[in-house]
């Protein structure tokens, strides 16, 4: 059986500390958490139910992604295989690498989404159409 991009997204638990004192948890990505080093961050927010975000696979770029608040799902797509993931727990994230077409959907009220990415913003690094992206 082929080796696709499929079999390298991974869901990934985020340390945390829990305060013994009743005061909350405290969740940190340092050293080796993700397997690449951070270039950019960014994150999403206010996106209405009924909208999507994504709709595009990189070239180069991998992505750490994290529901901070809130839930949506992440539909992810090699060309060979699809899977959806719904991600509702910030001390859980999604490693998703290159040649991975992904749509984020379906957000609730509130949810926030943040983005660890391995390479800076290149929009040449970037496949928005999806039949491109089939035919690579």
């Amino acid at each position: 059986m082929k080796n696709t991009h499929m079999d390298n997204v991974r869901i990934i638990e985020i340390p945390k500390i829990i305060d013994e004192q009743g005061r909350g948890k405290l969740s940190f990505i340092e050293k080796d958490v993700i397997p690449f080093k951070i270039k950019r961050v960014y994150y999403l927010y206010d996106v209405p139910s009924d909208a999507y975000r994504g709709g595009h696979a990189h070239k180069k770029l991998k992505q750490f992604i994290i529901a901070l608040s809130g839930s949506f799902e992440v539909l992810l797509d090699d060309g060979e295989s699809k899977q959806k993931i719904m991600l509702n727990k910030p001390n859980k994230g999604l490693l998703i690498p290159t040649g991975v077409w992904r749509e984020l959907d379906n957000f609730s009220s509130g949810a926030v989404c943040l983005v660890l990415a391995s390479e800076e913003y290149d929009e040449e690094d970037y496949i928005r159409d999806y039949k491109q992206f089939t035919q690579v």
